[in-house]
C-alpha cells in the first residue's frame, strides 16, 4: 500500500509529502480524530516515505518499504496499549530505544497508538524526551482526543486534525473493493460514522444486519399496535444493551426516512433505499405529525440512557410512547 491507496486525507497526505521533500520534519506529531478514520495507516506510510531508499515516498519495492510493510523494520516501531493503557515501562523501554541511532535509516521513528491512554508518569518520561529530541527521531502521537495529553506535549508536537470521512468516499470503496451493490454500500455507509474500518466491520458483521432485521420489526409491531409482541421484544434490547446507541440510530434513521417520504415522494436520499418496499408500507399508516413525534421519542429516549435513567424503564416507555403515536 502506499499513500495513493489512502482515502478521504488528500490535503494531510500533500502535507506531509511537501514536508518530507522539503526536509522541513517535525520532531514530534500529534495525528488526532476519530476511530478508524486512517490515523494509524497513515503515520505508517508516513514512516515508510520517510525512510523510502528509492526517494519516491513510499515505493513498496526497497528493502525499508518491504520490512516496514512487513512490520519488522529497526527503525519503525509500533507501541500499542498494553491493556487499556500504555505503561510507564513502556516509555521507558522506548526513552532508552530512542537514544540508539537508527541501523539503517536517517530516521528512527516511534509511532505511538492510542498515545491518549498513557499515564501521567509515562507521558511525563515521553515530555523528557520531547524537551532534547535526538535529531534523527520522530514521534507520531496517535490519538482521538489529544486533550488528553499533557499541554506541554501539545505544546512540542505539531498537530494534524483528522477527519470523517466522506460517506460517499466510503461507499465508493465498499462498491470497488468488496463488489457491493451501491443501495447497500449506502447503508453500510451511513452507519459508518464517517471511519471506513467501522463501514468494513459492518458489512462483514451478521450480528449488526441481524439487529437491524430485528429493529424494523419491532417498528413494524410499534404501528400495528401489537402491545404483547411488543413488550416481548425487550429481551432483544437486554442482550444488546452495549448496542443501544446504534439501535436507537437505527429507530431515528428508519423514521427520518419516513418522513423524507411523507414530505417528498423521493426515494433517492433515503438510506434504507433497500427497504422501500417496508417503508412504503409504514408511510402509508403513520400520519407525518406521528413521524414527527416518533423521532422526538427515540431522541428523548437517548437523552434519558445518557442521564442514566433506568435502562428497562427507558426503553419500555419509547415503546409504549412511539406505540400510542
Amino acid at each position: 500500500m502506499g499513500f495513493e491507496k489512502i482515502i478521504g486525507h488528500g490535503k494531510i497526505i500533500d502535507f506531509l509529502r511537501t514536508a518530507i521533500k522539503s526536509d522541513r520534519l517535525a520532531h514530534a506529531y500529534i495525528f488526532e480524530g476519530p476511530e478508524g478514520v486512517g490515523k494509524k495507516l497513515v503515520s505508517i506510510e508516513f514512516a515508510k516515505a520517510i525512510n523510502c531508499k528509492s526517494k519516491s515516498l513510499g515505493c513498496k519495492i526497497c528493502s525499508s518499504c518491504v520490512k516496514v510493510n512487513k512490520d519488522n523494520h529497526p527503525d519503525v516501531n509500533i507501541i500499542e496499549p498494553d491493556g487499556n493503557s500504555i505503561k510507564n515501562k513502556q516509555i521507558e523501554g522506548f526513552q532508552n530505544d530512542i537514544l540508539l541511532r537508527p541501523y539503517e535509516s536517517n530516521r528512527k521513528i516511534f509511532i505511538i497508538e492510542a498515545s491518549d491512554t498513557m499515564t501521567i508518569s509515562a507521558q511525563n518520561r515521553l515530555l523528557k524526551i520531547l524537551e532534547e529530541p535526538p535529531q534523527y527521531a520522530m514521534i507520531i502521537l496517535v490519538t482521538e482526543n489529544s486533550h488528553n495529553l499533557l499541554p506541554t506535549i501539545r505544546s512540542r508536537s505539531q498537530r494534524i486534525k483528522f477527519n470523517r470521512i466522506p460517506k460517499k468516499l466510503i461507499e465508493e470503496y465498499l462498491i470497488e473493493n468488496y463488489n457491493i451493490e451501491s443501495k447497500d454500500a449506502s447503508v453500510f455507509g451511513e452507519f459508518s460514522d464517517g471511519s471506513l474500518e467501522k463501514a468494513i466491520n459492518i458489512y462483514e458483521s451478521e450480528e449488526f444486519k441481524g439487529r437491524r432485521e430485528m429493529v424494523i420489526d419491532i417498528i413494524d409491531e410499534i404501528i400495528k399496535g401489537d402491545k404483547i409482541k411488543l413488550l416481548d421484544s425487550m429481551a432483544f434490547f437486554e442482550k444488546n444493551k452495549e448496542k443501544i446507541t446504534e439501535i436507537l440510530d437505527f429507530f431515528t434513521i428508519w423514521f427520518r426516512d419516513l418522513l423524507l417520504l411523507a414530505e417528498t415522494g423521493e426515494r433517492k436520499y433515503l438510506l434504507n433505499i433497500d427497504k422501500i418496499d417496508n417503508l412504503n408500507i409504514h408511510v402509508g399508516q403513520v400520519s407525518l405529525e406521528g413521524i414527527s413525534k416518533s423521532i422526538d421519542i427515540v431522541e428523548q429516549t437517548r437523552k434519558n440512557l445518557n442521564w442514566n435513567v433506568n435502562f428497562n424503564l427507558s426503553i419500555e416507555t419509547m415503546l409504549l410512547n412511539l406505540q400510542e403515536v
